[in-house]
């Protein structure tokens, strides 16, 4: 069967860089129009749409505070409108660690905010998506990760619980929209080297010491999520949904 995607519509949300910019342009890569946003990273969103764009497919960029809700309906709006009226893919990426504390330090201010940024926004920008997804055919991936399975490392419980949360909403709405042609799937990268995330949050140590408990004695590459979503995205998986793809090389499994 031929992964293609052409006449598709894609929304990522923190399209511009890491993970979310090999989805991106994957998607497009596959034939599709992406339309993709960014936090403060805006020269990096340009970049990845000029990418999109040399792979012929159109490529749009808009600056976006996910966990806004009105901001993410004006956004959606946008998108939909110069997509067609439409969005037929959305690629729920935008979120991060925030900070490390352990629960008996830390203040209501980071606890909310960790939970906004990866939970809150998620839900907000499918519930802009989801009128939009009205052609009988529809895919959401979510954003999870492996701390939602062990707990994270030092200080990361918050940040844990948040990705959890998305694991289980995946799964409730999976079957609302199921009728709608629609599936709901999610990934869950364990550590994923040539992000932000893991340059801000992790130490060289950290690093090493993880690729050593790592049966495949490799970290993991943005491309090996992308390519995930892909195989829920395509006709490839369109008989699954609800489901968790775990990503790590064999350090945890499900």
């Amino acid at each position: 069967m031929e992964l293609s995607l052409e006449g598709k519509t894609a929304f990522v949300t923190g399209g511009n860089i890491g993970i979310g910019r090999a989805v991106s342009l994957s998607l497009a890569r596959c034939g599709a129009d992406v339309a993709l946003t960014y936090y403060s990273h805006k020269s990096e969103g340009e970049e990845t749409v000029k990418a999109i764009e040399d792979l012929g497919q159109k490529g749009y960029a808009y600056q976006l505070d996910a966990t806004n809700g009105e901001q993410v309906n004006e956004v959606v709006q946008q998108v939909a409108d110069i997509l067609g009226g439409h969005i037929d893919i959305l690629m729920n990426n935008a979120g991060h660690l925030v900070g490390r504390s352990a629960i008996v330090d830390m203040t209501d201010e980071h606890w909310f905010t960790t939970i906004n940024v990866n939970l809150t926004s998620t839900f907000y920008c499918t519930r802009a998506v989801l009128p939009f997804m009205n052609t009988g055919w529809g895919r959401i991936v979510n954003m999870s990760s492996l701390a939602a399975r062990n707990g994270g490392g030092n200080g990361a419980t918050a940040y844990a619980a948040s990705k959890g949360a998305i694991i289980a909403f995946t799964r409730g709405l999976c079957k609302e929209v199921a009728d709608q042609g629609i599936t709901v799937n999610g990934v869950a990268p364990g550590l994923i080297l040539e992000t932000p995330f893991h340059e801000n949050f992790n130490t060289d140590a950290g690093i090493k010491a993880a690729i050593a408990s790592t049966p495949l004695k490799r970290g993991g590459t943005p491309d090996d999520v992308a390519n995930a979503v892909l195989y829920f995205v395509s006709d490839l998986g369109s008989f699954i949904t609800g489901e968790i793809i775990e990503i790590n090389g064999g350090l945890y499994f499900a």
